[in-house]
């Protein structure tokens, strides 16, 4: 059905049923509208919707790789480089963990990893163990054990992006949001080898979530359907905060102040505790928003936090 590495989405029908109607999106583009004859017959493409704007600007196309995880699990993962890359310089690296964490990375247009790479770094990222898109097996893994597994699959892909000869080892930063978020503040806790972090919409204290989060009940099923008034021990194990006397990176937290998904609370916490401990950090807050500020927030301030997570990073890595 397609041709190429791409990502199809909204499909329908025309009032015949004899074409499909669809958008097509891929790395270096963020979609356009095509139609497929449902013989198989011929395909045409509808909108050139950001033509002008995709001709004036230096987009890259990531590189896939597949690699081993530790367990000897195939995983699947991309660099992005930036657009003007020369194979003789070393770059400074930005780990970008996806949300959800049953979500998966793919051949979709990502604003924020394009405008890093523009910037001059290069992007890389990978679907650990429980992400959607390689069978059950892989996306239960974390099941009961919600960072530990995954924080093993990111830290394989770390090792095998550091040892490339354009990399800076010492010039890496991490970043995700949602539960990349939580992953991101889960890295800080448990190494410094992390220059700087952005963490978003991130979970920080998994037993106050579940009382303050519209998604508490699948986050519950993740704990293998277990309450946290009868696994206390088991849900702050799995919290970012107990280990947060360890972080020594500086990290720069961004939330929005409307989400219900992951309340402000969380981010709050963390900041206060770094704060306490003496650690660089930064709480940006975003009025109004909603979990899905990356996506669907306010123009502007969709740009200022474009802005704030590049600040962030070239201080830290430049």
């Amino acid at each position: 059905f397609l041709d190429g590495a791409s990502v199809v989405g909204s499909v329908g029908l025309d009032v015949g049923q004899q074409q499909i109607v669809y958008q097509l999106a891929d790395a270096v583009n963020p979609g356009d509208l095509w139609t497929r004859q449902m013989d198989g017959g011929r395909v045409r493409r509808l909108t050139r919707v950001n033509g002008n704007l995709l001709r004036a600007r230096a987009l890259s196309s990531p590189e896939e790789v597949w690699f081993k995880g530790p367990d000897g699990n195939d995983l699947q993962g991309w660099i992005l480089k930036p657009p003007d890359f020369d194979a003789g310089l070393r770059y400074p690296a930005i780990l970008e963990i996806h949300g959800g964490p049953q979500m998966q990375y793919g051949n979709l247009f990502m604003f924020e990893f394009q405008y890093l790479a523009a910037n001059g770094y290069v992007v890389f990222y990978t679907n650990p163990r429980g992400s959607q898109g390689y069978g059950n097996a892989h996306v239960d893994a974390i099941v009961g054990d919600f960072a530990a597994i995954a924080h093993a699959d990111l830290v394989a892909w770390t090792d095998r992006v550091a040892d490339l000869p354009y990399i800076d080892a010492d010039r890496l930063g991490v970043t995700g949001g949602s539960y990349g978020g939580y992953m991101t503040n889960w890295i800080i806790g448990h190494t410094n080898r992390f220059k700087a972090a952005v963490t978003q919409r991130s979970l920080s204290n998994l037993v106050s979530m579940n009382g303050t989060s519209d998604f508490n009940w699948i986050f519950q099923f993740w704990q293998n359907d277990v309450a946290p008034w009868d696994d206390f021990d088991g849900y702050w194990r799995q919290s970012p905060l107990k280990y947060v006397k360890d972080v020594r990176t500086p990290t720069m937290i961004i939330h929005s102040e409307s989400d219900l998904r992951v309340a402000i609370e969380q981010g709050e916490q963390l900041f206060v505790a770094l704060k306490r401990l003496g650690i660089e950090t930064e709480l940006i807050r975003f009025p109004d928003e909603s979990h899905g500020l990356s996506r669907g927030g306010r123009t502007d301030r969709r740009v200022n936090r474009l802005h704030h997570i590049l600040r962030w990073f070239d201080t830290h890595l430049k």
